[in-house]
């Protein structure tokens, strides 16, 4: 079965939606076009990342008119956060037991 977090470096492992990710996150809501100016691949290609993001849950979108705005969802990035504090206390005791087995050797 798959972990929430197993999504999100899926979704966040491509280098573009990465980017669009994070322009999102420093710019605010944006439209398709303003992200396709410097996305550096195409309008369909930006769309279809943004769908990705979508279905994540990292991104929302709202209708202006004909014009598709997205947002990022800070919040979703919550499972990522949860996993490194997990890894983080894992390594961090792994580090502690070879600290002690190393200052033992010493003695």
């Amino acid at each position: 079965m798959s972990e929430p977090h197993d999504l999100l470096f899926r979704t966040l492992a491509d280098p573009t939606r990465r980017a669009l990710f994070e322009r999102l996150c420093r710019d605010g809501d944006l439209t398709v076009t303003a992200l396709t100016a410097q996305a550096g691949v195409s309008q369909p290609a930006v769309s279809k990342h943004l769908r990705v993001l979508k279905q994540a849950g990292l991104v929302r979108d709202r209708q202006a008119g004909r014009q598709t705005h997205y947002s990022a969802r800070l919040d979703a990035l919550a499972p990522l956060t949860d996993w490194t504090r997990q890894m983080t206390g894992f390594w961090q005791a792994r580090f502690d037991d070879l600290d002690d087995l190393l200052n033992r050797m010493d003695q």
